[in-house]
């Protein structure tokens, strides 16, 4: 058996890091009494080649266990097995010296041989444990840098890797991987889209499902399970058994970028795959549990569980934060990444006592981080068992989610009546929220649907959730999805209601686009992909999920009106600003930078609880912009009104959602003048004028 001297190592960096003759391997963990490095030949070795046991006298200080090895090579697989006191209910220690742990800061991690169940439960677990990779880097970015695009003119595109090229008709060489997403880079381009939105990339444990879904033969699809945060998920990768993570990851930052495509990612640093009591030791747990998680006061057994997940990262512990931190701006600097939206924002504002801090560490870390200045940063504003901060999110440049939007937007497309003065206000870029703390409206993230609930097409095919699929007796998943069957519930053949279902969906894609903020849109709405009535696909890695592009053909002109609204939003810059709408006088016209128009091109009855109507006319930034007007009639009949006169230009008809494609939409080199000042709406359309 081949071995490899070593001496005695550096705390920093933590991790393993290449040096001049071999590799540095350094972990945390202050209470540990003993810890033994294994080394594996392969990912799926059934046991290490050697193992190596650090002295506390030469291979510790402070809280670190740190080891050099001398002419180790690239490519090695290890883990870590660590000893101490087992101290559940006092202090929270965990120690079991039978569990093989994952470096919390590998860069390349394997699950070949990783079974969760052996991480439960007492024993040794080294045959079946997840490693990691020893990594040298000579990647050469070609001079490519994180975009610095201007937050006012994003759209967003939330996808999940894996399903967008996974179902057989994506005709990709690799389906469901980052080599799969770049072979459709053109398609993303041609949408005109700014950024990608990708669900969790950073490793998970799809095993991580409760046991009723498990014995379904489903898995963790999303992927808001991870464990190790510093490497991409092996499951998108090529070659994950020769460490490619990092240049797969990186090639595809490099195509998105000279596509001009952002890239966010989604990262959920609220909790991680170790669950609550019950759940695997993998790396946390058997390092410092007590440090990392959220216990209760007076049984350290019990496991504070803020995200319905199990547990809840401590984040505002210093090593914590630290970790965090340190993570995120790694991805910045060394994986080129543009942002990052967090899952459960607000249990990372949670002091270690559980209690919301009015100014978090972690978050005022991040925003201040000067590595990060340029990064966008986009919050969940809520956690799972009530802390809403919604308008209220700690720190000022951090965007969040706007949840009410999606509500407001979904009730008044299906036709609840009354809301056109909050519907106002949420097209305005929410004032109500931002403008009282001198925000923008750029911290205003609108979306109506996204991967956790209906897509669009379901949200006007479907009134109840349909989750059976999930082995879950159809618990799971939300009951109040504000949605509309138009009548039938789910598939028909009526061409009314499909008619009806159609123009919805075009209408709720014209107002999130004719919005102040920045819209962001889910993969394969553009094409009004169904997932049957499932609105908590997690566990469904299958194509309920996966995104069908045979329906690029089925929906043709969907997916035209969605380039032709993005074209639409991408010209006016009038429907990009940072700053709020004033209602007064601006430019060298004298016009309003806005007016609002009931039914009748009156000023709007704001208090009207019967009103379905509200238009609006959005003046030009400049001389070169043309103005805006837009009607939004959701109410169940047509309606007659009155264009608003124009100086010197003339108004041409860009919008109508009622009408059969291509007229829907119309490209602003074939629009015709419209002669007449008396216009029909019809019933629940959107209607957009562009003056000329």
């Amino acid at each position: 058996m081949k071995t490899y001297t070593t001496r005695a190592g550096k705390r920093y960096p933590a991790g393993a890091r290449a040096g001049d003759d071999g590799f540095n391997f350094s972990v945390f963990s202050h209470h540990a009494t003993q810890v033994e490095l294994l080394l594996f030949d392969h990912a799926d070795s059934p046991e290490p080649f050697q193992v190596i046991h650090l002295d506390p006298a030469v291979n510790k200080s402070f809280f670190a266990w740190h080891v050099y090895v001398e002419t180790l090579p690239a490519g090695t697989w290890y883990a870590w097995r660590i000893d101490g006191p087992d101290d559940t209910e006092h202090s929270g220690l965990r120690f079991d010296p039978g569990k093989a742990l994952l470096d919390p800061h590998a860069l390349a991690v394997s699950q070949a041989v990783w079974e969760r169940k052996a991480a439960c439960e007492p024993g040794d677990n080294s045959g079946h444990c997840m490693r990691s990779m020893v990594l040298t880097d000579d990647y050469d970015w070609e001079d490519d840098e994180p975009l610095a695009r201007p937050q006012q003119n994003a759209i967003i595109y939330e996808l999940h890797v894996g399903g967008f090229t996974s179902h057989p008709s994506s005709g990709v060489a690799h389906p469901g991987t980052f080599d799969g997403l770049i072979e459709k880079i053109p398609y993303l381009k041609a949408l005109g889209i700014t950024h990608v939105e990708l669900l969790p990339i950073m490793a998970f444990d799809e095993q991580d499902v409760p046991p009723d879904t498990a014995a379904l033969g489903l898995e963790n699809y999303w992927g808001y399970s991870t464990h190790s945060f510093f490497s991409p998920h092996p499951g998108y990768c090529v070659t994950p058994e020769q460490g490619t993570h990092q240049r797969e990851f990186r090639d595809l930052v490099k195509a998105l970028h000279r596509a001009g495509i952002g890239i966010i990612l989604d990262v959920v640093f609220n909790h991680t795959a170790e669950g609550g009591e019950g759940g695997p030791i993998i790396n946390f747990k058997g390092l410092e549990n007590g440090v990392f998680y959220h216990l209760d006061a007076a049984d350290k057994r019990i496991y504070r569980d803020y995200t319905g997940c199990g547990n809840t990262v401590n984040c505002n512990h210093p090593i914590v934060a630290s970790f965090i931190l340190n993570c995120l701006e790694y991805w910045v600097r060394e994986m080129h990444v543009d942002g990052f939206r967090f899952d459960l924002a607000s249990a990372m504002a949670r002091g270690e006592d559980g209690h919301p801090l009015r100014d978090a560490p972690l978050i005022w870390g991040i925003e201040l981080s000067e590595q990060l200045a340029a990064t966008k940063l986009i919050a969940e504003a809520w956690d799972a068992v009530g802390l809403y901060q919604l308008g209220n999110f700690p720190g000022f440049r951090w965007a969040e989610w706007n949840g009410r939007y999606r509500d407001l937007i979904r009730g008044f497309v299906r036709g609840d009546r009354g809301l056109i003065s909050e519907v106002a206000t949420r097209i305005s870029g929410s004032p109500d929220f931002y403008q009282p703390q001198h925000r923008l409206p750029i911290n205003s993230i609108n979306f109506v649907t996204c991967h956790d609930g209906f897509t669009l097409h379901d949200l006007f095919s479907y009134e109840t959730k349909h989750n059976h699929a999930n082995g879950e007796d159809n618990r799971d998943g939300h009951n109040e999805n504000i949605s509309s069957n138009c009548g039938v519930e789910g598939d028909t053949t009526d061409p009314q209601i499909l008619a009806l279902r159609r123009q919805l969906a075009k209408n709720t894609t014209a107002i999130l686009l004719l919005s102040q903020g920045v819209p962001m849109l889910l993969a394969g709405d553009e094409v009004l992909r169904s997932q049957r009535g499932n609105n908590n696909c997690y566990c469904q890695n299958n194509e309920l999920s996966w995104l069908d592009w045979n329906l690029c053909d089925t929906h043709a002109d969907m997916l035209r009106f969605v380039r032709e609204m993005i074209a639409l939003r991408h010209r006016h810059p009038s429907l990009m600003r940072r700053r709020f709408l004033s209602g007064n006088p601006v430019g060298e016209r004298g016009a309003p930078d806005i007016s609002w128009y009931g039914s009748k091109s009156e000023p709007p009855n704001w208090h009207d609880a019967r009103a379905q109507v509200l238009g609006f006319t959005l003046a030009g930034v400049g001389e070169q912009e043309a103005d805006l007007h837009v009607l939004l009639n959701m109410a169940s009949s047509p309606l007659e009104t009155l264009l608003p006169p124009t100086v010197g230009r003339r108004w041409r008809l860009a919008v109508d959602t009622s009408r059969e494609s291509p007229n829907d939409i119309i490209p602003a080199a074939a629009q015709q003048p419209v002669d007449q000042s008396v216009i029909s709406v019809a019933a629940r359309s959107v209607v957009v004028f562009e003056g000329a």
